[in-house]
C-alpha cells in the first residue's frame, strides 16, 4: 500500500493510466497466488509433522473431509487478506470501478476460480515436498514467475517470447480477469488484443483449478499413506536433537 501510494502519481507509458490503479488488481492477485498457495503448502506439511494427517487417515473418508476442511480455511484466510486490500487501495490508490453487477460478478468468479487453482497446486507441492524446507525451496522460485506472469502490469510491456510463455500460468490470468473487474473499461486498450478475453480466463484458470482438484486428493492419499507412528516418533526425535 506505501509502494502504491507513492505511484499514484505515475502513468503507464503513454497511456495515461495510473500506474498505482493498474498494480492494485496485481498486488490482489498476488496476494490470492502465493499466499493461497504457499499457504496450504505449508499447513500440509505441518499437519503430517504433528499428527493430524496420520488421525485423518484413520478417519472414514477423512482424507477428503480434511482436504476440502482445508481448503475452505486457507479460502476464508486469504479472502480476508483480498478485501482488506481490496478496501484499503479502493480509498488510498482510487480508480477501482466496482460500479456495476458485472464488475463485481466478474471478480467473484476470478477470485473463486484463482483461489481454486492457487490453493490445489499448493496442496499438490505440500503433500509432494512433505517439508518445510523442500516446500520454501520449492515456492520461492515462484515469485519469479509471478513477475514474469504480469500480474502486477499489462503483459504488452513484456518481450514477446515472456508473454507466451506467461500466458501458459495461472497468474496472468488471475491478473487480467481482477483488472477486468476493478478498472474502468477504457483499460482494455493496453491488453493484448484490447480485449480482456473472459472466456479464455474462464477456460484456463478453470483448467488449473480442475487439474489441481483432481490430483491433490490422490496425491494426499499417497502422501497418507507413507505416514505412520513410528515415522512421527522419527520425526519428533529429530526435532528434539535439534532443540537441545
Amino acid at each position: 500500500m506505501v509502494a502504491l501510494f507513492f505511484m499514484r502519481n505515475g502513468t503507464f507509458e503513454s497511456s495515461g493510466f495510473v500506474l498505482a490503479s493498474l498494480a492494485l488488481p496485481g498486488v490482489l492477485g498476488t496476494i490470492i497466488f502465493f499466499n493461497g498457495l504457499y499457504g496450504i503448502g505449508e499447513s500440509l506439511v505441518l499437519d503430517c509433522e504433528d499428527g493430524t494427517l496420520l488421525r485423518a487417515k484413520a478417519t472414514p473418508n477423512g482424507m477428503i473431509g480434511y482436504f476440502i476442511g482445508r481448503i475452505g480455511a486457507s479460502a476464508a484466510a486469504v479472502a480476508v487478506q483480498v478485501l482488506a486490500i481490496l478496501v484499503t487501495g479502493w480509498f488510498i490508490v482510487g480508480g477501482v470501478a466496482l460500479d456495476s453487477f458485472s464488475a463485481w460478478s466478474t471478480l467473484l468468479w476470478v477470485l473463486v476460480l484463482g483461489l481454486l487453482s492457487a490453493l490445489s497446486i499448493g496442496a499438490v507441492l505440500g503433500a509432494t515436498v512433505g517439508t518445510a524446507r523442500g516446500l520454501f525451496f520449492v515456492t520461492m522460485p515462484l515469485m519469479g514467475v509471478i513477475a514474469i506472469s504480469g500480474i502486477f502490469y499489462p503483459i504488452t510491456a513484456l518481450p514477446g517470447w515472456l508473454q507466451g510463455i506467461a500466458q501458459v500460468l495461472p497468474c496472468y490470468w488471475l491478473g487480467l480477469g481482477l483488472r477486468s473487474a476493478l478498472l474502468p473499461a477504457d483499460a482494455v486498450a493496453i491488453e493484448i488484443g484490447q480485449s480482456w478475453r473472459h472466456m479464455e480466463t474462464l477456460g484456463v484458470l478453470g483448467a488449473w483449478a480442475v487439474a489441481g482438484l483432481v490430483l491433490a486428493p490422490i496425491v494426499l492419499r499417497r502422501m497418507a499413506r507413507n505416514e505412520s507412528g513410528s515415522k512421527m516418533d522419527e520425526r519428533r526425535d529429530k526435532a528434539l536433537q535439534r532443540a537441545y
